[in-house]
């Protein structure tokens, strides 16, 4: 798992004008940190420092230090992240504490591998549509995966890939499937291209070489 330290300040004001300012006079991210025993915290930080941070998709599903002046460090996960609906801007996020002996509700990405070599692919001619791109897990924070894989290798044409069928990291557990078997949804499926199968293509192929050759006979 990736290590980060973002670090971070007590912010006093609060209020949605407090952040507007917070963001356009300090080019800060308004944030706060909540959960456990402690009471929240309203907190801020530099807008470039996030930004950097949140290229890594590992970012997501870490553990992070916030160390937060005046006030020590935080054990946290990224919860919510509220971006601009136009520009590139962050504009609030939410983390919440975490402690070794607690079970955390985290959505993790799905990386699926060998599409390329995938039988309903690669053989058959079919195509993979993903119907999911993260899942939802529940783990202890020290097993919180980054990603998880989805082996694509020896599915056919016709087949899905369901939430059992994944094989889940040690110690993590899929939320849906906590539910029951009618929550075990697909996350990809290998379907056949709109205009047939190879096979009906070869067999239009051939026939119309047939007619050619018959009419050249005549």
């Amino acid at each position: 798992m990736s290590e980060y330290t973002v670090n971070a300040k007590l912010r006093q004001d609060a209020g949605k004008g407090a952040s507007r300012r917070l963001r356009r006079l300090a080019n800060e991210v308004p944030a706060i940190v909540y959960g456990g025993k402690k009471e929240p915290l309203n907190i801020s930080l530099p807008h470039k420092d996030l930004v950097k941070d949140l290229e890594d998709e590992s970012f997501y599903t870490s553990i992070i230090t916030l160390e937060i002046e005046g006030s020590g460090s935080e054990q946290v996960v990224l919860k919510d992240l509220q971006r601009h609906p136009s520009k590139p801007r962050l504009m609030h996020a939410d983390f919440m504490r975490v402690d070794a002996t607690t079970k955390i509700t985290m959505r993790v990405p799905l990386h699926f591998i060998n599409e390329e070599k995938c039988h309903g692919v690669k053989v058959q001619g079919g195509l993979i549509a993903h119907a999911a791109t993260e899942l939802e897990v529940v783990c202890l924070p020290k097993d919180l995966p980054e990603y998880i894989e989805v082996d694509m290798l020896a599915i056919e044409v016709g087949h899905s890939v369901h939430i059992s069928d994944i094989s889940m990291p040690e110690g993590v557990e899929s939320v849906a499937l906590s539910h029951g078997e009618d929550h075990d949804l697909p996350v990809a499926n290998v379907i056949m291209p709109r205009g047939g199968s190879q096979d009906d293509e070869d067999e239009a192929e051939a026939d119309a070489e047939e007619s050619t050759e018959d009419k050249s006979e005549d």
